[in-house]
C-alpha cells in the first residue's frame, strides 16, 4: 500500500537523489515532494515491519520522521547527518537537482 511519509531536514533534489538511491533496492519507486514543508516522502509499505525499516534507514541517513520527539543534541547530530547525505546525492546526480 502507498504510504506517505512527512520528513524532516530534506532540503533540495540532493537530499531527495540520495533518499531515491538508498531506498530503491527494499522499496523500489519512492517520491520525494520537495513543494511541501515538511517535505512528503511517498513510497509503498507493504507491512508493519516495511515501515520499521524504512523510519530506521531514513534516520540515518539524517532524515528523521516528524512525529519523532527528539532532544536537541540528536536534532543537531542527524541535521549534520542530513549535510553529508545531501552534499553525497548533488554529487551523484551532478547537482541536476539542487
Amino acid at each position: 500500500m502507498q504510504k506517505s511519509f512527512r520528513v524532516q531536514n530534506v532540503k533540495c533534489g540532493g537530499c531527495a537523489n540520495t533518499i531515491k538511491e538508498a531506498l530503491k533496492d527494499e522499496f523500489g519507486e519512492v517520491d520525494v515532494d520537495l513543494m511541501q514543508e515538511p517535505r512528503v516522502i511517498t513510497l509503498e509499505i507493504k507491512d508493519e515491519e516495511a515501515e520499521k525499516s524504512f523510519r530506521k534507514k531514513i534516520k540515518s541517513l539524517g532524515y528523521p520522521m516528524e512525529d519523532e520527539e527528539l532532544g536537541a543534541f540528536t536534532k543537531g547530530g542527524l541535521k549534520a547527518k542530513s549535510f553529508i547525505s545531501c552534499a553525497m546525492g548533488k554529487m551523484s546526480d551532478g547537482g541536476e537537482n539542487s
